[in-house]
């Protein structure tokens, strides 16, 4: 068969509840020849199955492939099995509503590459989140406006990821010794040695982890993984997974478990080493102090019912201009840090004092 325009790969585990309706929006997409790799970890429910059958009628193009479990590991195989010159990431709870969303970003992306004569770009879509039919959510609003940016702790997998097939080998694929953060991982590595671009168009991913987890206590997570990940203290992801596979199934997500093995994990450090990680952390914090100044532009757009362009923010402006320059040396680290780690101290008192019938 002549080699597809596109390769789209969609790791999957156990969901046979959402993958068919991001296959059924596959097969109406236009404009472009593709193939599809469901990269499959070993689901014990009918995903694979019903991806063959897809294929098996000829609606798409495209295989299951079963392999060991691991986003990383199941990203990296479905690449290797890749025809196309082109890898688009998608997640398997993704949706696709314009019937020409593929087309379009294969077409930026390629005048893109004419005009900067270099592969070293990638390109992630605008998100928006499928939360209850005409409901607005402060929280879904901020991330919907921040997917929109192209700065560093911005992307993942849920905005999918387009690049070519040389360059995603050139940046050295997924990560596959990390449980999760594997796409930050690989945005990172993208913004230090190329350039992230926004694509024409949006995916619609789910929100049915924020809902049933409850959107504060993920995002208070998120945050310590991003952190973390930011730092280099990967032992925090080497000792989570037994905690975070708690939260396999939808139910109310549980913040002690990971607070407890944070201080647990500092505890057993030396004086110094602990404070090498609460300074580390407080030049983090710092650095995403910008995002402060993004929820007080999206907090009043809110307010108002509008869409905000961010890049027009006036707060988001003016920590850029102001704020960074003067808190960018010790000082400001090291206040960022004692914040933190009264932050932290707050949380662990939250979380221990709320009744456990919560």
């Amino acid at each position: 068969m002549p080699k597809p325009d596109l390769s789209i790969i969609i790791p999957a585990l156990n969901e046979e509840e959402v993958l068919p309706l991001l296959l059924g929006d596959l097969v109406s997409q236009q404009g472009l020849s593709f193939e599809v790799i469901v990269s499959d970890g070993g689901s014990v429910d009918a995903t694979c199955s019903l991806a063959r059958d897809f294929f098996a009628s000829g609606r798409l193009r495209g295989v299951c492939h079963v392999g060991p479990s691991g986003r990383g590991r199941q990203l990296n195989a479905g690449a290797l099995a890749a025809n196309s010159d082109w890898l688009l990431f998608l997640h398997a709870d993704s949706r696709l509503g314009d019937t020409n969303l593929l087309q379009k970003a294969h077409g930026f992306m390629l005048s893109q590459h004419r005009q900067k004569a270099s592969d070293a770009v990638a390109g992630h879509f605008s998100l928006r989140f499928d939360s209850a039919a005409g409901e607005r959510h402060f929280g879904f609003f901020y991330y919907e406006t921040k997917a929109s940016l192209s700065r560093s702790g911005t992307i993942n997998g849920d905005q999918g990821m387009l690049l070519t097939k040389s360059y995603f080998d050139k940046v050295g694929l997924f990560r596959e010794d990390l449980q999760v953060m594997e796409d930050t991982a690989l945005a990172d590595k993208i913004c230090a040695t190329g350039q992230w671009l926004l694509l024409p168009g949006e995916v619609v991913t789910s929100a049915r982890r924020f809902q049933v987890e409850g959107l504060k206590a993920r995002q208070t997570l998120n945050a310590l993984m991003m952190n973390f990940h930011a730092i280099g203290w990967l032992e925090f992801f080497v000792k989570a997974p037994d905690v975070y596979r708690q939260q396999d199934r939808a139910q109310p997500l549980q913040l002690l478990p990971f607070l407890q093995l944070v201080r647990t994990l500092l505890g057993e450090m030396t004086i110094r080493r602990r404070w090498g990680i609460w300074m580390a952390t407080g030049g983090y914090v710092r650095s995403q102090a910008w995002q402060l100044g993004l929820a007080l532009d999206c907090h009043k757009a809110f307010r108002e019912g509008i869409d905000l362009e961010p890049s027009a923010g006036r707060w988001l402006k003016w920590f850029d201009r102001w704020f960074e320059p003067l808190t960018n040396h010790w000082i400001g680290r090291t206040l960022t840090a004692l914040l933190v780690r009264i932050w932290f101290a707050w949380q662990l008192r939250i979380v221990f004092d709320r009744p456990s019938d919560e």
